[in-house]
Parts: C-alpha cells; structure tokens; sequence
C-alpha cells in the first residue's frame, strides 16, 4: 500500500509541475483524478485482466497448445474502457474494421430440392501453398442470422490469406440474398446442409487439408456436427467460438429483462426480417402472423423453427440443439473459446465436467469478452482475442496437426 502512496505522490507533484496552476483549477482536482487513475489501473490488473483457464483431459493436447497455440495460455488484456461482457458484445460490430474481401460465389442444389450459398475466398495468390489442390482450406459457419459480411469472418478470412490458406462460408439458407426454392430454411440441429457442404468442399480438394470453424450458431450447428459423426469426418480439426452450450438455459438468460431489452428483441426482429423476404414461399406451411407477432427468440422458435423441422414441442427441439449433449462424442480436436460473462451462454451452462471427459476436446474460458466480444488494445479496431486463437489454432493444426499424439 506504501508503495502505491509513494507512487501517487511521485506521479502528482511532477505532473502538477508539468500543469499550470488552476488548469483543474487547483491542485486538488489533478490529485483525484491521479488518484481514481491509479485506483482504476490497480483493479483492472488485478480483476479484469486474467489467463484464461484452459480446460483440458489430455496432457498432449494441452502441451500441444501451449507450443503452438501459445495464445490460450496468455493473460488477456480487454480494452481498458469496454471490459463488461454486454457492452463488449454491443460494440464489436459497430468498432472493428471491415477488412476487404472479393468473394466467389457458388450456389449447390441439396437432396430436398432446395439450395445453399458458398462464398469462396480462393487466396490464388497465396505464396504458401501455390497449388490449389494441396491448399489448406477452412470452412466458416456464422451465427444466427449472419452471412459472410460479418466483421468477425472478414477478419478470419483475413487470418487465413496471410497464412496462405483457403477459406469458404457457408451461408444459411435464404440468408445471404439467395431465393428459397422450398419453404425450408435452418435450425442449430438439423447437420444435412452442413453434411452436403463439407462433401462437397471435399470432393473438390479432396487432397487438401480440411478444417472448420464455428462463432455462436455456426458453432453449435459445427458441434452437433461432430457428435453425429464422431471421427467419420473429412475435418482434421474444428474451433468453435462463442457457442451458446444449452439453448434452455441461454434462452433464459436472453429472457432477463435487461438482455431482452439490448439483445432478445432485436434478435428476434432479425430473424422476422430473414425470413419475411420468402413470405411467399414459407405462407404454405406457417401462419406467417403469428410468427411476425413473436417478440422473443423462444416465440420465434416455436412458431416456426421448431415447426419447420418437425418436433412435437419446442421442449424436444432445444434438446436436440444443445451441443452438450453430443460433446462426449466428437472424435477430432477442437478448442472452444468461451467467456464466462457471454450472456448467450451463460458460465454455469458450459460443460467443464463433460469436457474433461473426451480427450479430443479443449476449453478456453476467459472472465470478459462478452458474446463473440473478445476486444483487446486501447482502441480495438483490428484484431481481437478471438482472431488471434482463431490464427494460431489453425496454424497449429494446418502445419503441425500431425504432433498432437506425439507429444
């Protein structure tokens, strides 16, 4: 504490040196606003900025990770003046960069007579690896209403193209301006438009290397993925980022009236306005107006979601959509990064024990970061915590995956 006084001291009187007299007026205002300053620097060092804890059953995982994927093992420093997980959440769209990416776009037709949009990044003029069949390629699942214009894929494809690999997004159905052609669309459950689109990723380049990556739905739909099909995957590895773990209990949350106020409201009206454009289509099976009346995500879901996939209750549908229920089950390495004040997957919900249980499987749990937040740096417009994992664990896995069960 002494040291703190001495420092205080030190700090004022050569900055009231520095000021002319009466800039706060006197003396005095200079001296509480040093003294809230340091305060303030004291906290945050001591309670915000923290090491993640990293969740691991299998001892040559976590050695794996902490050669490779040295990121997960460093404290995180969120952005000084932005550190709460919801204004974390409410920022990052609105504050980080838009990085420039010319895509290709690709529709393919599914079994049921519907379609689905893949934008392409080729990354052709990638030094690395200069031969597109051997390239590295990475698919990227985002969330629930988002396409491949979300900052935090334009950053990752971003990550990738300086790393030489390929990246391709997977649009939900009917989300990125392409037209139904059945009055279908998507759910976090259903696997068959994510199982169509890695087939057909890997007919393409099926001697190229394979990974995925999945933020908030995207995740989740990626772990239901997984559990389904154990190791019986093209994918060598998988990072999920933000993956809400049980939908009973993230709905919940979603429901406090704070959180309805900033986040559940909103949501909901994103959902209403990615499907009233297929009004048409979707009036054949759905009361339309009921649906548009829903004022919660979990009305939403069960007028239409659960509807349209055919469960008896929304009850059944939440149930089948929680990944924790399959992560005793996935068969190839995947790292998790979660924060514990992400409101959409709240702490107590995330499935430490389960974890534990399956050696392919790692969590990475910071204490702020919000919902797909992860800010860092005084002005947080480039990179965040979340591409920095998502870099070095696709490094890691692209260029020394191999090791993993050697260390």
């Amino acid at each position: 504490a002494m040291d703190w006084q001495v420092l205080t001291r030190e700090l004022s009187l050569y900055l009231e040196s520095q000021v002319r007299v009466g800039f706060f007026g006197s003396g005095v205002g200079l001296s509480l606003v040093l003294g809230f300053g340091v305060a303030y620097a004291c906290y945050y060092l001591n309670s915000i900025a923290k090491k993640p804890q990293l969740v691991a059953s299998n001892d040559r995982f976590c050695r794996f990770l902490e050669e490779y994927c040295p990121v997960v093992t460093e404290t995180y420093y969120p952005t000084i003046w932005c550190w709460e997980g919801r204004v974390q959440t409410l920022l990052r769209p609105f504050i980080t960069s838009r990085p420039q990416v010319q895509y290709r776009n690709e529709l393919i037709k599914t079994a049921d007579g519907g379609q689905i949009s893949l934008d392409w990044f080729d990354n052709n003029d990638s030094s690395y690896y200069p031969d597109a069949s051997t390239r590295p390629t990475v698919l990227l699942l985002p969330g629930l209403t988002g396409t491949s214009k979300e900052s935090y894929i334009l950053h990752m494809i971003h990550q990738s193209e300086t790393l030489g690999y390929r990246c391709v997004v997977f649009n939900n159905r009917g989300i990125a301006g392409e037209e139904l052609l059945t009055p279908r669309t998507y759910c976090a459950a259903n696997t068959e438009d994510l199982e169509a689109v890695i087939h057909h990723v890997h007919s393409l380049y099926p001697s190229a290397p394979f990974m995925a990556a999945g933020v908030s739905m995207g995740g989740m739909l990626l772990l239901n993925y997984l559990g389904k099909t154990g190791r019986d995957t093209p994918l060598m590895a998988a990072a999920i980022f933000s993956a809400g773990w049980n939908v009973f209990e993230s709905v919940e949350s979603l429901e406090k009236p704070l959180n309805w106020l900033l986040f559940n409201y909103y949501l909901t009206t994103c959902l209403q306005s990615s499907i009233s454009r297929h009004r048409q289509m979707l009036e054949k099976l759905f009361d339309m107006d009921l649906v548009m009346k829903a004022r919660t995500v979990r009305e939403f879901d069960k007028q239409f979601t659960s509807v349209m996939f055919g469960y008896r209750s929304i009850d059944d549908y939440y149930e089948d959509a929680s990944p924790c229920r399959k992560l005793k089950s996935v068969g190839i390495p995947v790292l998790c990064l979660n924060s514990v004040d992400d409101v959409f997957s709240p702490a107590h919900a995330i499935p430490v024990e389960t974890a534990k249980q399956n050696a392919n499987v790692a969590l990475v749990l910071t204490s702020c970061g919000g919902h797909i937040g992860f800010l860092e740096g005084i002005w947080p417009r480039k990179c965040t915590y979340m591409d920095r994992v998502f870099k070095q664990f696709v490094q890691a896995m692209f260029e020394h995956g191999n090791k993993i069960f050697s260390m």
